[in-house]
C-alpha cells in the first residue's frame, strides 16, 4: 500500500467533511430558523459533493491491495484508520440516505474481509459489531413502525408498502452483513457476545408472540420472519461453539426485563435443537456448570431453559402461540407455549448424550421440586417422555427412587406433593413384572408404606393386582382406624391417621369397584366412627384436624347413598357453623367436594328441615367466595347438585345475590364473567407478570412450604421462621392493596367494594389492639 499517510490524512478530512455536511443538513431547519430555503440548494450541492467524494474514495481503495506477510507498519494501521472512519460516517447517515448507509457498510465489510489476514488483530471488533447491530436494531424498529402503520391504516397504500419492504431489505442486508462478519471473525469477538445476545433478544422482544411486540397484519410478519429472521438462525450456529457467547447466554447473573424473558427462552429452545448435531465437547460445554475459578458462573442449559420458561408466566398463561410443525398432508397448526418447549425439551432428551446423563437427572428432579407449579409439570411431562422413551427397567429405577424419595420426606411440603404426583404417572408407565417387584418391596401390607400408596391409582395395575392389593391396603387401613378408635385419640397420632385415611381415600377414588361389599362396610364405618371426634374449636385451631376433616368429608362422600341421615345432617351443621370461622382453602374445597355428592341423594322427610337451609347456606357463602380457586370449585360442585338433586326447591335458595345468578349463568354458558379485548387482556397481563414477578420471584424454601400438619403444643416454631411469616404475609397484604389501587384506576370501584373494605379496616383494628 502505497501513500499510506497522505490517505490517512485525506481521509481524515473527508470524515470530517462529511459529518460536519450531513450533521449540518440534519439541523439545518432549526440553524436557520425558517430561512433554510435560502441555502437549501446549496446544501444540497455539498451533499451530493460528499457523496461523490467519498464514493470515489471507496472506489480507489478498494483497488488497494496489502502484503499478507506485512508486519504491523503504516500500511495496515491505515487502513484500519479508513475502516474506522468509515464507520463514523456510517453513524452520522444512518438516517439521511439508506442507499449511501448500505454501501459504506458493504465497503467495511468487503474491505475488513479482503485484509482480514493482516487487519484481523488490528481492528476494534466490538465497534464494528456494536454500530452493526444498533443499525440491525434501528432498521427493524423502522420497519415494524411501517408495519404498524399499514395496520391501523383501513387501506394498504402502496407507497408505504414499497418504502416497508425496502427497509426490510436492508434490515436483511444489515444482517448477512453481520452473519459474514461473525464467520471470520469469531475468535476475536469475545467481548462483542453480550451485545450479539441482547440483539437476537431486542429483535425478538418486537415480534409476536412476545406480549410487547408491535400490532401488525400477519402478511406482514411472515414477510418479516421469512426475510430478515431465518438470518438470525445461522448467526446463533455460528456462535454455538463460542465459549464466550455461551457464557453471555448462561450467566447465572443475567437479570433480564420482563420483556426479555420469552426471547430467552425461546432462544435456549434454539440451543436444544441445534446441540445435537455438534460434537460431544460443545454438548458439554453448554450441559454443564463451569468448573473453574472464573469470576462469573455458568448455568447449565437444562436449569437455565426451566428457569426462563418459569419467568413466561404472562406468556403461558394467557397463552401466547407459535408457529407449529406442519405434519405431512396437514396444515400447519399453532401451538401454546407450553407445547413448543415441551415437545422441543422431549426431543432434546432423546438425543441426550449418555455422558450426560447425570445432569438431565439432576436438572428434571430439581425442576419437578420447584416451587413454581407449571415449572414442575413441564419437568414432569419430560420425566414422563424419558420414561417411555427409555427401557423399562429406567422407568423402574426412576420409580424405586421417588418411592424412596416419598418416604423419607418430612411432614407435609410443596416438593412432597410434586414427588407424589409424578410417582402416580410414572407407575402408570411401569412393566406390570416390574409393578409386581414394587409391591413385593414397598407391600402395603406394612403400615409405613401407606404413606406410598396413598400417591397410587390403583387403575395402573392389572385386575388381579388391583384387587390384591386393594384388599391389603383396605385391610390394613381399617384396621389402623380401629386401632385409633381404642386408643386414647391423642393430636399426636393424627398424622399417622391421615396418611391412612388418605390411602383409603386414594383406594375408593381409583379402585373402589374392586371392593367388595364387606371392605366398602368396614371403611365407611370406620370413617363413621371417626366423625363424632371432630368438633369446631380443634377444626379451627390445629392443621392436623383440619387435615383429618378435610380427608374424612370425601371419605364419607364417596358412601354417601349407604350413610346414616342422622351423621349427614352432623356433618352439613358442622360445615354450616366452620364457615363462619373462615377456615382455610383446602378445608374449604373439601366441604364442596362432599357437597356435590350430596345431588345424589334423596333426603328423607324426617331431617329435611334440618340439611336443607343448611345446605342453602353452604353454597350461598361459598359461591359467593372472591377467591378465584374457591369459586370456580363452588360452580361445579353446585352445577353437579343441581343437575341431581330431587329438591329442585332448594337451588333458588342457593343463588343469594344477582351477582352470584350472573356467575353460575356465565359459567353455565361457558362465557367469561369480564368483557375484556384482546388488547386490554394483554396489557393487564403483563402488569400482572411485574407484580408477580417482584413479589415471588425470590421466594425461599421456608416461605413456600405449607404449614406443617402436627399440633402447635408439640412443634418447634423459631423467633426467626415466625419473623419471616409475618414479613411474608405484610408483603403480600402490600400487594393486594397495590392491585387494588391498579384497578381503581381502569374502572370504577363494584357496589361492595367500600363494605368489604371497611370489614378489613375493622379486622386491622382488631389486630393493632392484640399488639
Amino acid at each position: 500500500m502505497v501513500g499510506g499517510r497522505n490517505l490517512t490524512l485525506e481521509l481524515f478530512l473527508i470524515s470530517f467533511f462529511l459529518s460536519f455536511v450531513f450533521i449540518f443538513d440534519q439541523n439545518s431547519e432549526s440553524v436557520y430558523s425558517g430561512r433554510l430555503h435560502l441555502v437549501s440548494d446549496l446544501l444540497q450541492a455539498l451533499f451530493k459533493e460528499a457523496y461523490s467524494l467519498q464514493k470515489q474514495l471507496m472506489e480507489l481503495l478498494d483497488m488497494v491491495h496489502m502484503d499478507p506477510s506485512a508486519d504491523e507498519n503504516d500500511d495496515i494501521l491505515s487502513m484500519v484508520v479508513v475502516i474506522h472512519s468509515l464507520l463514523d460516517i456510517c453513524s452520522v447517515i444512518s438516517s439521511m440516505d439508506h442507499a449511501f448507509h448500505a454501501n459504506t457498510w458493504k465497503f467495511i465489510i468487503k474491505q475488513s474481509l479482503k485484509h482480514q489476514s493482516v487487519l484481523k488483530s488490528q481492528l476494534k471488533h466490538k465497534d464494528i459489531i456494536t454500530s452493526l447491530c444498533d443499525d440491525i436494531l434501528f432498521s427493524f424498529h423502522s420497519c415494524l413502525q411501517l408495519a404498524e402503520q399499514m395496520t391501523q391504516a383501513d387501506t394498504q397504500d402502496n407507497t408505504d408498502y414499497r418504502l416497508f419492504q425496502k427497509t426490510l431489505k436492508l434490515c436483511r442486508f444489515f444482517a448477512n452483513s453481520l452473519l459474514h462478519y461473525t464467520k471470520e471473525f469469531l475468535p476475536f469477538l469475545s467481548d462483542s457476545c453480550c451485545t450479539l445476545h441482547q440483539l437476537y433478544l431486542q429483535i425478538h422482544s418486537k415480534f409476536p408472540p412476545s406480549l410487547y411486540a408491535t400490532r401488525i397484519l400477519k402478511a406482514q410478519q411472515e414477510e418479516i420472519a421469512g426475510a430478515f429472521l431465518v438470518t438470525l438462525d445461522p448467526l446463533i450456529s455460528q456462535l454455538l461453539t463460542f465459549q464466550p457467547f455461551v457464557q453471555a447466554v448462561l450467566d447465572s447473573k443475567l437479570d433480564l426485563p420482563c420483556e426479555l424473558q420469552l426471547p430467552q427462552c425461546l432462544l435456549l429452545v434454539v440451543v436444544m435443537d441445534k446441540l445435537p448435531s455438534l460434537p460431544e465437547d460443545v454438548q458439554t460445554l453448554w450441559c454443564t456448570e463451569n468448573q473453574s475459578s472464573e469470576a462469573t458462573t455458568r448455568t447449565p442449559l437444562l436449569k437455565a431453559m426451566f428457569y426462563s420458561f418459569e419467568q413466561c408466566s404472562g406468556e403461558l398463561s394467557l397463552p401466547v402461540h407459535l408457529r407449529g410443525v406442519s405434519t405431512k398432508g396437514q396444515a400447519e397448526v399453532a401451538v401454546t407455549l407450553y407445547q413448543h418447549v415441551c415437545v422441543h425439551l422431549c426431543t432434546f432428551i432423546a438425543t441426550f448424550h449418555p455422558s450426560l446423563f447425570p445432569e438431565l437427572d439432576a436438572a428434571l428432579l430439581n425442576a419437578v421440586l420447584s416451587a413454581n407449579m407449571i415449572t414442575s409439570l413441564l419437568a414432569m411431562d419430560a420425566w414422563c417422555f424419558l420414561a417411555r422413551y427409555g427401557t423399562a427397567e429406567l422407568c423402574a429405577h426412576h420409580v424405586t427412587i421417588l418411592a424412596h424419595l416419598i418416604k423419607s420426606c418430612p411432614g407435609e411440603c410443596y416438593q412432597l406433593i410434586n414427588l407424589s404426583i409424578l410417582l402416580r404417572r410414572l407407575f402408570f408407565f411401569m412393566a406390570p413384572s416390574h409393578q409386581v417387584e414394587f409391591i413385593q418391596k414397598f407391600s402395603p401390607k406394612e403400615v409405613e408404606n401407606l404413606r406410598l400408596w396413598q400417591y397410587i391409582s390403583f387403575q395402573a395395575l392389572s385386575a388381579e393386582l388391583k384387587r390384591q392389593t386393594a384388599e391389603e391396603v383396605a385391610t390394613v387401613g381399617t384396621a389402623q382406624c380401629r386401632e385409633w378408635l381404642s386408643s386414647s385419640h391423642t393430636l399426636g397420632d393424627l398424622e399417622s391417621l391421615n396418611t391412612v385415611l388418605s390411602s383409603l381415600l386414594a383406594l375408593c377414588h381409583s379402585a373402589g369397584e374392586a371392593l367388595d361389599v364387606r371392605q366398602q362396610t368396614a371403611i365407611m364405618e370406620a370413617g363413621s366412627q371417626l366423625w363424632p371426634f371432630l368438633n369446631i374449636k380443634q377444626v379451627t385451631g390445629q392443621p392436623c384436624v383440619q387435615q383429618t376433616f378435610s380427608l374424612l368429608l370425601p371419605l364419607l362422600g364417596f358412601f354417601i347413598q349407604t350413610l346414616e341421615p342422622q351423621l349427614i345432617s352432623q356433618v352439613v351443621t358442622l360445615q354450616t357453623s366452620l364457615l363462619k370461622f373462615e377456615p382455610p382453602d383446602h378445608v374449604r374445597l373439601a366441604m364442596l367436594d362432599f357437597l356435590s355428592t350430596l345431588g345424589k341423594l334423596f333426603i328423607p322427610q324426617a331431617i329435611q328441615d334440618k340439611i336443607l337451609p343448611n345446605l342453602s347456606c353452604i353454597f350461598a357463602l361459598l359461591l359467593s367466595e372472591r377467591n378465584w380457586l374457591i369459586e370456580q370449585h363452588a360452580l361445579e360442585a353446585f352445577t353437579l347438585f343441581a343437575e341431581g338433586t330431587n329438591h329442585e326447591d332448594i337451588v333458588p335458595q342457593c343463588i343469594s345475590s344477582e351477582e352470584t345468578k350472573n356467575k353460575v349463568v356465565c359459567f353455565l354458558e361457558k362465557t367469561g364473567f369480564i368483557d375484556e379485548t384482546e388488547v386490554a387482556k394483554v396489557e393487564r397481563v403483563k402488569q400482572e407478570k411485574v407484580l408477580f414477578w417482584e413479589r415471588f420471584a425470590k421466594v425461599t424454601t421456608e416461605e413456600s412450604k405449607w404449614p406443617p400438619s402436627q399440633p402447635y403444643a408439640q412443634r418447634a416454631h423459631p423467633e426467626l421462621l415466625l419473623e419471616e411469616e409475618y414479613r411474608s404475609a405484610l408483603l403480600a397484604a402490600a400487594g393486594a392493596v397495590e392491585a387494588t389501587e391498579s384497578l381503581l384506576q381502569k374502572a370504577p370501584a363494584p357496589p361492595w367494594l367500600l363494605m368489604e373494605m371497611e370489614a378489613l379496616q375493622e379486622r386491622i383494628e382488631k389486630l393493632k389492639r392484640m399488639l
